[in-house]
This record gives C-alpha cells, sequence and structure tokens, in this order.
C-alpha cells in the first residue's frame, strides 16, 4: 500500500531542505531564489516505528524492514496560482496526484534567506496556499456543474450527485476548504471528486536550531490553526535535521540528538504524523530472515491485510495466526506465545488491530 505526500509551501520556506533530509538524499537543489523546484523530486523515506526492531532481536531476524512514504518535492506556490501565476499550473496539477499534504511554513527570521512577502508570517502564508487551492477546486466544481446537470436531465446521473457538488461549492464559496464538508458529504464522494482542499494537511513549522525542542511564538500560532482547523502539526529545523543525518555513527548521532534535547530526529516524529494523518496503522510479519511493517488503513480485514503482501494471499487466504505486539516480545516469540496460548487463529473477518504480529496460512 503506498502513501505519497506531497511537500508544498511557499518558495523559500526550506521545502527542498526538509524533502532532503526526510529522504537521505540530496536529491533537491537548494538555493535562495523562488522557484528553485520546478518538477518535482521524489524519494522515499521510513516510518520508524521501534517496534519493528524489538520484534526482529526477539526472533533473531537477520533483516529489518520498516513501511515507506513516497515524499513529493512540489514547486513553491505564489499568491495567483489558481490563475495560473508563477508556476501555478504545474504546483497544481502536481498536488492533485498525491494523497496528503505536508505544508512547510517558515518560523525562522534570517535576514540572508528571502521571503516572497519580504514579512514572516506563517499564518498568512498558509493562508496563501489554502486559498489559492479553495480558488482551485471552486473553478472545477463549477466547470463539472453543466455537465451534471445535463446527465441527469437525460437520467444518466442521479440527482443525489448535484446536492453533493452544490453543498461543496457552498462550502468553498464560504472560503472553507473542501474537506470541511465532511459531515454533510459522504467522505467516499468527497475523495472521488479529487479536489485540492480535500486533502488532509500537516503543517510542518521550520524553526531556527535553538527552537527544535520547544518551538517558538511563531510555531505556537501555527500549533494552535492546525488544532482549529482539525490539522496535525509538528516543528523541526531543516537544516538541523540535515546535519544529524551527515553524522553516519548511530551511537554518535544519538549523543548529538540528547545534548540538543531530542529523542529522535525531527524528521521521523514528522513521517510518523503523516503516517497517522491518513489513519493508516501497521501490522507486522517476522521470521529469521525478516521481520517487517506493513501499512494498511485503519479497520482492514484479515483477508485485505493478506493482499497487501501479495493479491495471491487474499485470493487463497485460510486464516491468519495472530498475536499482538506486547505478546510476542514478553512471550520470546511465536513458540512461547503458542505455549502461553497468546496465538490466535482469526477469520477474513477479522478486523487487524495496530501491531498485530501476523503469519497468514493461504491455499498455494
Amino acid at each position: 500500500m503506498g502513501l505519497n505526500c506531497g511537500i508544498v509551501g511557499l518558495p523559500n520556506v526550506g521545502k527542498s531542505t526538509l524533502f532532503n533530509a526526510l529522504t537521505k538524499t540530496m536529491a533537491a537543489e537548494m538555493a535562495n531564489y523562488p522557484f528553485c523546484t520546478i518538477e518535482p523530486n521524489k524519494g522515499m523515506s521510513a516510518v520508524r516505528d521501534s517496534r519493528l526492531k524489538a520484534l526482529a532481536s526477539t526472533a533473531g531476524s537477520q533483516n529489518v524492514v520498516f513501511s515507506q512514504v513516497e515524499f513529493v518535492d512540489i514547486a513553491g506556490l505564489v499568491r495567483g496560482a489558481s490563475g495560473g501565476e508563477g508556476l501555478g499550473n504545474k504546483f497544481l496539477g502536481h498536488i492533485r496526484e498525491v494523497d496528503a499534504i505536508m505544508h512547510v511554513l517558515r518560523c525562522f527570521e534570517d535576514s540572508d534567506v528571502s521571503h516572497v512577502h519580504q514579512v514572516v508570517d506563517p499564518i498568512s502564508d498558509a493562508e496563501v496556499v489554502e486559498m489559492e487551492l479553495i480558488m482551485a477546486d471552486i473553478d472545477s466544481v463549477k466547470r463539472r456543474l453543466p455537465n451534471l446537470e445535463k446527465a441527469i436531465k437525460s437520467g444518466k446521473e442521479d440527482k443525489g450527485k448535484l446536492v453533493v457538488l452544490e453543498e461543496i461549492l457552498k462550502t468553498l464559496e464560504s472560503g472553507q476548504p473542501a474537506r470541511s464538508a465532511i459531515g454533510s458529504v459522504d467522505p467516499e464522494e468527497l475523495k472521488q471528486l479529487q479536489l485540492l482542499s480535500s486533502k488532509p494537511v500537516m503543517y510542518v513549522c521550520n524553526v531556527e536550531d535553538t527552537n527544535v525542542v520547544g518551538g517558538n511564538a511563531l510555531s505556537a500560532l501555527v500549533s494552535k490553526m492546525a488544532e482549529a482547523r482539525g490539522s496535525k502539526c509538528c516543528y523541526l529545523s531543516a537544516k538541523l535535521e540535515t546535519d544529524v543525518l551527515s553524522i553516519d555513527d548511530e551511537e554518535e548521532r544519538r549523543t548529538f540528538l540528547a545534548e540538543i534535547g531530542m529523542e529522535e530526529p525531527g524528521i521521523d516524529v514528522a513521517v510518523r504524523n503523516m503516517y497517522a494523518l491518513l489513519d493508516l496503522i501497521t501490522f507486522f510479519t517476522v521470521g529469521p530472515k525478516e521481520a517487517r511493517a506493513w501499512p494498511i488503513k485503519r479497520n482492514t480485514k484479515a483477508d485485505k491485510a493478506a493482499g497487501v503482501i501479495h493479491t495471491d494471499f487474499e485470493k487463497g487466504f485460510i486464516k491468519a495466526e495472530t498475536t499482538s505486539f506486547q505478546d510476542y516480545v514478553q512471550y520470546g516469540g511465536e513458540s512461547g506465545c503458542r505455549e502461553a496460548g497468546k496465538m490466535r487463529f482469526e477469520g477474513r473477518d477479522y478486523v487487524v488491530q495496530d501491531g498485530d504480529v501476523i503469519h497468514f496460512r493461504v491455499n498455494k
């Protein structure tokens, strides 16, 4: 199951620096001028889950394979993008293809790094981007309405679709993103419309190195805004994250983080937040060769979870030998759990829980 996140924001807020840290590459060019990124860079980042290493240690697994998230570094947006300003058309086209949005906001002062609006105001920056997405969606909905009305008159479409579209348009024209219509509109119907402002958003505050632990006054404002919008928020220093990743020795890296008061890199927290934003959970498969994390949507049934590993597993599903993460570690692995009566045999309708360790039995 792929997870695809677009990194967006105004020019020069640190998007490409953050992308490089997330993907542990230098694939994105970094420069102090707008539109440095034109074509989107893509890269993968691991969803670091400490449970997986504990499982691998218990089972003596040779390799550990984390879940992964694909990140897309999208060109910086400017006011008027919905009307084609700057690289607006490219920006909107690229963002339409992602599952979720990581919105980077500048929360640091630096006279050496220009700001496209000459003033550091993350709330205003966030509103610029969101309003451009809303304006693009209004245009999209209005263009769909005439064709839908014709289809309803000819009996090809149900009138209920028009009611949904009109409700969404009402929400957008009030200055609210399409995702705000959830409650009056079925989430699946909204998803099918592929509107830009319907995508879940997490705000990432790019702060100074000295503010990575407690944030600053600007990031506090963003956190309050995110809470009001039902979004997630985290803060980090994109530059510091790059410095942390330049330390090859893992023990030395942990020492460095401890000295600045951090338990783990900020990007690991950001990736996990994106994972949670899409309501994903993790189940594990564990063996002597490999311990592996698998991402699935919450409330996924056992046969569908098996299909994430291989489509043939879903078709040939017989049962799922299931243990919780806690029991697997506590009782020393599969055999210990079986002896302690902690191994369960679940059918295809079992709803997989976060942290389940599963061995699927299938017809081959």
